[in-house]
């Protein structure tokens, strides 16, 4: 009997967990894709794996993480993989020359985010960061944002940096716990300020 082949954004979505951290898992474990045209998808090309590859990825991710996979004895429990559970960001960019000039973002490394942004805003600061899973992002940027000028994707403007700060603490204050330890790489000397 043939297996069946599974489309890997669809095991991402059973899982949730996002593709790119499924292609890693592959890596890992050493499963190569099948690519193939799927006449649902307006004939686009997908990769795709074989339904014992599928449990074979299932079972690295309960191994890794630690967690229990969807349907299995806990119907709310998801599986997040380390890259899918980091910090929410508040980064004032100018804070002399346009103090109401500042990035939100999701970042599962503060001091390396920080570190990218000073190449283009040097005297940038990191204000506060929360802990957060990805998926959350989009939310958070909606709801700490309502009211600013957007100058950029994730850069806005206010005439209130600790408005912006007390509704991502509001956002969060009504957010699952979670320990954001748990996914943090840390390998920079670059200090920033960290409170949630």
């Amino acid at each position: 009997m043939i297996d069946e082949r599974i489309i890997i954004s669809d095991l991402a979505d059973e899982l949730q967990v996002r593709k790119q951290t499924l292609f890693k898992v592959l890596k890992r474990i050493g499963i190569q894709t099948v690519m193939r045209r799927e006449i649902s998808r307006r004939n686009q090309n997908v990769a795709t794996i074989t339904s014992s590859e599928a449990s074979a990825i299932r079972d690295e991710l309960r191994r890794t993480t630690g967690s229990k996979q969807p349907n299995q004895s806990d119907e709310n429990s998801t599986t997040f993989c380390a890259d899918d559970v980091g910090m929410f960001y508040l980064i004032q960019l100018e804070p002399e020359y346009d103090s109401g000039r500042f990035k939100v973002g999701f970042t599962t490394s503060p001091d390396g985010r920080l570190r990218k942004h000073r190449c283009s805003a040097p005297f940038a600061q990191y204000l506060q960061d929360w802990p957060c899973r990805r998926t959350w992002e989009k939310a958070a940027i909606d709801c700490v944002t309502n009211g600013c000028e957007q100058l950029h994707t994730e850069v806005f403007r206010t005439t209130s940096i600790a408005e912006v700060a007390s509704k991502a603490n509001a956002f969060f204050s009504i957010m699952p716990t979670m320990d954001a330890s748990l996914s943090l790489i840390e390998d920079s000397e670059e200090p920033y300020i960290a409170s949630a």
